[in-house]
């Protein structure tokens, strides 16, 4: 058709779907009423394989009529969406941006770094994409974001609470100040983005997301304050997800694997301060694309939970069943010769 719109499309399929299925159903009742009458002849076998060869054309047809379909579907599923997504200019939030705009949504997005912002509106001139500088630890910041989102875009469908921020520092070495930051950070932002979004949402049905982490599962050596502020993050939207269980609003936290991003460069260490680099392998780690695909699929499914990598899932199950085994495993991988090193 010569039409744009996705939905029309999809209608228009279906109902030739609906008519390929009906002429499929009327060949096979005559060609049974034929077959109950049945009395041989020369040309049987030839009329039987032109009776097959109509009926694999018709159900090749209403396949690809149904896969067509479905990919209209699903890219039309955030066609006009509002999703919201804090820390967009990098990483996760990065893709995650990338790809709510290519399927049609309405994006807003926060970071503390407003020049990657702006490269990133740069890079998609004409699109419905809207950037605000802001540091989700602090509660007015938060307020002027979404305050900005629904005056820009009238409403909320999606909430990604993405912002975040690690550490990697002994609880012996650590600054109280430096597990504060990455609680106010990681915990705080997403109670602020989401109490502050939650009745728009709520209205429109829709969909709250954390961006958690396996150390939400499991804690991790050297990083206390980050598995602390992780295991808040779940248990607070576990309560949430209860609490609006019958309301048609879903409550979903993801917890990645070890993700290639700027997280690790940018991690807190004993005093507060970045450390600047990496002592992971990015190049083995799950691409930021990569998760970020696997989270949009998830939103779709409305998932309650989606746990990523192989790594991550073992770790979880471990924990889970073999607590103690999990104990020396996690203790074998981050530390050499009795200093962390991971």
């Amino acid at each position: 058709t010569r039409t744009q719109d996705p939905y029309i499309k999809s209608v228009l399929l279906y109902q030739l779907s609906y008519r390929i299925i009906t002429f499929i159903v009327t060949d096979i009742v005559i060609w049974v009423a034929k077959i109950r009458e049945f009395k041989p002849s020369p040309n049987f076998y030839l009329v039987f394989l032109i009776f097959f060869e109509e009926l694999s054309i018709c159900v090749v047809l209403l396949l690809l009529t149904f896969v067509v379909s479905l990919n209209l579907i699903h890219m039309s599923l955030f066609n006009n969406k509002v999703v919201v997504v804090t820390g967009g200019s990098e990483g996760i939030g990065k893709s995650l941006v990338d790809i709510f705009l290519q399927q049609g949504a309405k994006v807003a997005t926060c970071s503390r770094n407003y020049d990657k912002l702006y490269r990133l509106q740069k890079q998609y001139p004409g699109k419905p994409l809207l950037i605000h500088s802001a540091d989700v630890s602090n509660e007015q910041d938060c307020t002027n974001f979404i305050n900005m989102v629904v005056k820009q875009f009238g409403t909320i469908d999606i909430l990604i609470n993405n912002a975040g921020v690690s550490m990697r520092s002994e609880v012996a070495d650590v600054e109280l100040d430096t597990i504060r930051k990455v609680m106010d950070i990681n915990f705080w932002g997403t109670v602020y983005c989401t109490k502050l979004s939650l009745p728009y949402i709520l209205k429109n049905n829709g969909t709250v997301v954390g961006v958690s982490s396996i150390a939400g599962f499991r804690g991790l050596p050297g990083r206390s304050g980050y598995s602390a502020s992780k295991f808040a993050v779940n248990g607070w939207l576990e309560s949430l997800r209860t609490e609006l269980l019958d309301s048609g609003t879903n409550i979903m936290w993801v917890c990645p694997g070890f993700t290639t991003s700027n997280i690790r460069n940018v991690a807190l260490n004993k005093e507060g301060k970045a450390h600047g680099e990496s002592p992971m392998d990015e190049g083995k780690m799950m691409p930021s694309a990569e998760c970020a695909a696997h989270i949009v699929k998830a939103i779709e499914k409305r998932k309650r939970t989606l746990v990523l990598t192989f790594n991550g899932k073992r770790t979880v199950f471990l924990n889970k069943f073999f607590p103690g085994l999990a104990d020396k495993l996690v203790k074998n991988f981050f530390y050499k010769n009795g200093h962390l090193v991971k």
